[in-house]
């Protein structure tokens, strides 16, 4: 026969045993990720890192540091954090999120709390923007209900079919609670190509007039990338009712790359590799990259997108 006093004990061990992993304990966060309900960022951490490994970018960097700080140091915020990434391809606005990321869930984009959306792969089709957005608000909805400082990224948003993305609106807007949920502390990046041509044609006006590129303001850009973004058919914000509300709490502008920054990429991925620093073959791997405008070459038209790839050419040296 068992002992009464044998078999509660037993049975209360594995309840509360059952309760600690069950619940967000220390215990269940040993073997799995648990969501970080109170704020963990490390604002130095996220700084150095935008110091050592994003390039060119004085502005978005500024920006962005300023933005998350803010977000983070509050604890009662009146919405989620929205920040809209532009420049064109190579110039680190996937770079930046990804850190971002990283530093609010340490799994990053492996993470289950963040959520990367790419417009032509899960928004493909342009008569199926209503279940699109139905989708889209019930996986938001979902996610933000189980981790409230969820992060969702939607790249590609130049070619999202415009309206899909107005169906995250109210989660963005000044609401404490929608349908019972906070989305006050969730945070939310677009990605988008889109403006970047004024943006490129900024940085040239400043070379021109011989001011320094790191002379470039908010104030200089943030305007035109606004009123551009929302007027542009081809982008996923035209029209936007969240712009139009002014939901986006900043529109950062990624500077296109000169030559000297695209080196400063082929080092951090020589250094990277395990490779020695060889000064000869950053210099080869810049020069194989093309430049604009025609005459003067000064700004890379890919940025440091395909340096990987012209990297593995000059392996063997």
């Amino acid at each position: 026969a068992f002992d009464p006093l044998s078999v509660s004990l037993v049975a209360g061990g594995a309840a509360m045993a059952w309760h600690l992993y069950s619940s967000d304990s220390w215990l269940k966060c040993r073997f799995q990720e648990c969501c970080e309900k109170e704020n963990t960022l490390n604002f130095r951490a996220l700084k150095a890192q935008l110091d050592n490994r994003l390039f060119g970018q004085h502005l978005a960097k500024d920006v962005v540091l300023k933005a998350v700080l803010g977000f983070s140091n509050n604890p009662s915020p009146k919405k989620p954090l929205m920040l809209s990434l532009h420049g064109w391809a190579g110039t680190g606005k996937n770079f930046l999120s990804q850190i971002l990321a990283e530093q609010v869930h340490p799994a990053g984009l492996r993470s289950k709390f963040v959520h990367l959306f790419l417009a032509t792969l899960h928004f493909p089709h342009h008569d199926q923007v209503k279940l699109y957005k139905e989708q889209l608000q019930n996986w938001i909805r979902g996610n933000v209900s189980a981790c409230p400082s969820s992060v969702f990224i939607f790249d590609e948003m130049d070619k999202m079919h415009p309206g899909v993305i107005d169906a995250i609106k109210p989660f963005l807007d000044y609401y404490e609670e929608v349908d019972g949920v906070s989305y006050r502390k969730a945070i939310f990046i677009f990605l988008s190509n889109a403006g970047g041509d004024l943006i490129n044609k900024a940085a040239l006006d400043f070379w021109t007039s011989g001011k320094r590129r790191e002379d470039i303001q908010l104030k200089d850009l943030e305007p035109l990338l606004s009123v551009g973004v929302f007027n542009n058919k081809n982008s996923g914000l035209w029209r936007s009712s969240i712009i139009d509300r002014n939901l986006v709490d900043y529109f950062v502008p990624f500077l296109p790359l000169e030559q000297r920054h695209v080196k400063m990429c082929v080092r951090a991925e020589m250094t990277a590799r395990g490779y020695a620093v060889d000064e000869k073959i950053v210099q080869a791997v810049a020069d194989e990259m093309t430049y604009f405008p025609k005459e003067e070459k000064i700004y890379s038209d890919k940025g440091c997108k395909t340096v990987q790839a012209k990297l593995d050419i000059h392996e063997d040296l």
